[in-house]
């Protein structure tokens, strides 16, 4: 049994040897791209909701 976690836990570690990791700054850059990317999306699905609520409260007085 402990055999066989002890081989696992060193076929684990020799595969995350292989992995390419990305670095401090590439992790930045993305993380900026997905918080100004997330933004314009909440900017423009709030500006469509209020836009269109305007809408249909015109059409139902």
């Amino acid at each position: 049994m402990f055999g066989k976690l002890k081989n696992f836990i060193a076929e684990v570690t020799v595969e995350l040897k292989k992995v390419s990791w990305i670095t401090r700054q590439e992790l930045l850059d993305a993380t900026w791209v997905v918080v100004i990317s997330s933004a314009m999306l909440g900017v423009f699905i709030g500006c469509t909701d209020f836009v269109l609520s305007k809408f249909v409260g015109l059409i139902i007085r």
